[in-house]
């Protein structure tokens, strides 16, 4: 199966304007951008033809290319990473069996997280797409209703049946936990959604094809897109092995990132 990452990246986040080019300070002192940081945590990925970052802005391309990164640039009207990632494998006429799309804003993203939902994929003839998820630890649960009492919107987290497809992906923390009832060795019953996808490309072309949603208008979440076209989003359960997991959602997240990207590189 022939697979390719593509990472879109775009300046004009709503939340955080310029997010790709943040520089984060690692262990030695040095300073990488962001999307510099989540590129070199994608080459770590293995069995993988090609990496690609997906840009409509000419500071990320400059960027991108003077670390020696391949470049495909697409339209500003993209409205999410999945559009994204479809227009640039039409711009490019990528050929691949699997495409996976790397949030770039997921530095700490570990590699078998991807080989996980490319395996997934090898093994379901019945969904067009996969999705990790994590089950979250006490700290990150914590982390996560922190930041949903400031009024900030952090991690996704998503709720399955039981033969693992999707049944919502929400901002909110979902299912409700009632903290009071679990014993303090109980895991916690909530999985955090990873934005990393694996498509099929028939999947990724018919995206585009779809109107977006009324939930996925609410939630801001492209994913909700398949669920509301009744498509099957399979979601692959990791795990972090002992490894924070966060993305860089908001300006906090930078000291966060920078505790930890070590164990990452």
């Amino acid at each position: 199966m022939k697979t390719i990452i593509i990472i879109p990246a775009r300046f004009a986040s709503s939340r955080y304007p310029g997010k790709p080019l943040v520089e984060l300070k690692l262990p030695n002192g040095e300073q990488r951008s962001l999307i510099e940081l989540t590129w070199r945590a994608a080459g770590k990925v293995n069995d993988i033809h090609d990496i690609f970052i997906a840009t409509d802005d000419t500071r990320i391309a400059t960027a991108v290319r003077a670390f020696g990164a391949k470049v495909i640039m697409t339209s500003s009207q993209c409205k999410n990473g999945t559009e994204r990632c479809a227009e640039a494998v039409d711009n490019a006429k990528l050929d691949a069996d699997l495409i996976i799309n790397f949030q770039g804003d997921a530095p700490l993203t570990p590699p078998w997280f991807v080989e996980s939902l490319i395996e997934s994929m090898h093994n379901d003839d019945k969904s067009g797409m996969a999705t990790p998820v994590v089950r979250l630890d006490r700290l990150t649960y914590g982390h996560f209703i922190e930041d949903r009492k400031k009024g900030l919107v952090g991690g996704t987290t998503a709720v399955f049946g039981v033969n693992k497809y999707a049944l919502y992906f929400s901002k909110e923390v979902i299912p409700f936990v009632d903290l009071g009832e679990l014993s303090a060795e109980a895991e916690i019953p909530v999985f955090h959604h990873v934005g990393i996808y694996a498509y099929k490309p028939n999947a990724l072309k018919s995206y585009m094809d779809w109107p977006v949603g009324k939930l996925e208008e609410l939630e801001g979440l492209e994913q909700l897109r398949f669920l509301e076209n009744n498509q099957l989003v399979k979601c692959v359960s990791v795990s972090a092995r002992g490894r924070v997991f966060w993305e860089l959602n908001n300006p906090d997240d930078v000291e966060r990132i920078e505790k930890v990207i070590g164990d990452a590189l």
